[in-house]
């Protein structure tokens, strides 16, 4: 009876912490597109490739102030307060250190991209975003750790108000690319408030190197793959800013931003809610069997058919949103939305991996894609911008292979079960997408096409999953529906 409560207790926090973790991203997403799409038909193609080629550079430096931390003390069973008062010393302290150096090398940066000057202010401003952001970190840890994620949501929603207000009534009053950058120092400064005064944690004045060397011994796993991620993530926008010119690297920020909003909310919900399960499991071998089956169903069940719908509405999307302006970014969104299948997946192999405490070997896989990525790089860059994007796909596919290898070696879990438990998702995804394009021959109009895009595939989905008699999707909307418990 005992074990029975314990489970039910489990899942219905596990549920709760989902539930919250989709309302985040679902409407920090709704509100950072309605800014974006204000400032994408406002703001010009070559003032966002002055900000993309920024974000390039701010992307290590987030990267180095955090060092894999925040994922360690999740996977770490019983993180002390002499933990999380060391990791928030190190990241403040890192922080600033790297805004220094940053600060320094903005005529350095603004030469790479040829940008004449017009980069190094802009730099030096946007790059305060990753100081006010690291002072943040150990409360979201915090709150993720303890599955009570509800005020993450309730800030990342502040913030995004705030400054999509900021954002959107400087880009009307024609500060161009000033307007993107004064939106994210905004909209980090409000977050990292929130969270502060809805915490009751304060960091302790102490900081342990014993601490930091046994946090690190995960930590330094998942910073190592992070770096080489982080690196091919934004190694497109480098070439294209360095080696074409700012204006295609603003068609392919715009791309890319779109595309990872619907990419990164997936894999962020998903690690958020299931990361801290399985680590808490880790060491009861059949529940964690047991957890995992049910969470890469869970994963197939949303992926395939939101990105696939994503996919195939693409067109209609952006025309509503931008009319004809980004049209030359579209085939590029279409490529990054099916890179961005096999990055949810393979997020969440990663998670299976990082639960067990074997983060060190995720770097592995990481260097499989990174080469893969040189290569297919290599092949495309004299071809343009469209093949060059295209090769992501490759690099994705032949990540997604070994990552499953890795995963069945680490967790001792049977990888043909992984690639089994998603074919049917993939297949009923592929059914019910099929009127969704037979629509788009007959429906010109770009609203009635999306909307009944949506109803027809989202409906005829449910429906198969229903006939299929799917235990996920039942237990997903019991919960929607308050019959949760009961089950």
């Amino acid at each position: 009876m005992k074990n029975q409560e314990e489970e039910i207790g489990l899942k219905l926090k596990t549920a709760r912490t989902l539930k919250w973790n989709t309302i985040d991203k679902f409407s920090s997403q709704v509100l950072y597109a309605v800014t974006g799409i204000v400032l994408a038909n406002v703001v010009s193609k070559a003032e966002f490739g002055l900000v993309g080629a920024i974000l390039v550079f701010q992307a290590f430096a987030s990267l180095f102030v955090d060092s894999g931390f925040s994922t360690a003390l999740i996977q770490r069973k019983n993180p002390t307060e002499t933990d999380y008062s060391t990791v928030f010393w190190f990241n403040l302290g890192m922080s600033v250190m790297l805004y220094a150096v940053l600060w320094l090398c903005a005529p350095w940066i603004d030469s790479i991209f040829h940008a004449e000057g017009q980069l190094i202010p802009l730099a030096r401003v946007m790059f305060v975003t990753f100081i006010i952001n690291a002072t943040a970190i150990v409360q979201m840890n915090r709150l993720m750790k303890q599955m009570t994620v509800k005020m993450i949501a309730v800030s990342n929603v502040i913030g995004l108000v705030v400054s999509g207000i900021v954002g959107i009534w400087l880009a009307l009053a024609g500060w161009g690319a000033w307007a993107i950058v004064w939106q994210s120092i905004v909209l980090a400064t409000v977050k990292s408030a929130v969270l502060w005064l809805t915490s009751s944690w304060v960091p302790r004045m102490e900081f342990s190197i014993e601490s930091l060397r046994s946090i690190f011994s995960v930590g330094a796993g998942v910073m190592a793959s992070s770096f080489l991620n982080t690196i091919f993530m934004n190694i497109y926008s480098f070439i294209i800013g360095a080696h074409y010119n700012l204006v295609q690297l603003g068609n392919y920020s715009q791309a890319d931003k779109w595309s990872k909003m619907g990419v990164m909310s997936l894999s962020q919900v998903f690690t958020a809610s299931f990361l801290p399960i399985l680590s808490a499991k880790q060491d009861e071998k059949r529940e964690f069997a047991r957890m995992l089956t049910k969470i890469n169903r869970f994963t197939c069940y949303v992926t395939f058919f939101v990105m696939g719908l994503l996919l195939v509405s693409s067109t209609q999307i952006f025309h509503i949103f931008f009319g004809t302006k980004w049209d030359s970014a579209i085939l590029m969104f279409q490529l990054l939305v099916v890179r961005g299948i096999f990055t949810v997946i393979t997020s969440q192999y990663n998670n299976y991996i990082i639960s067990c405490g074997a983060s060190r070997k995720y770097v592995y896989s990481e260097i499989v894609k990174d080469v893969s990525t040189v290569i297919a790089i290599v092949v495309t860059i004299p071809l343009g911008v469209t093949w060059l994007v295209a090769g992501q796909v490759f690099a994705g596919i032949v990540y997604y292979f070994y990552a499953l290898y890795l995963v069945g070696k680490v967790t001792e879990f049977s990888r043909w079960t992984l690639v089994k438990d998603s074919l049917p998702y993939v297949a009923l995804s592929v059914v019910a997408l099929a009127p969704s394009v037979m629509l788009s021959w007959v429906i010109s109009n770009a609203w009635i096409l999306l909307a009944t895009q949506l109803g027809v595939s989202g409906g005829l989905y449910l429906l198969l999953n229903w006939l299929m008699k799917s235990k996920i999707q039942a237990d997903a909307l019991g919960y929607v529906f308050g019959r949760f418990i009961k089950k």
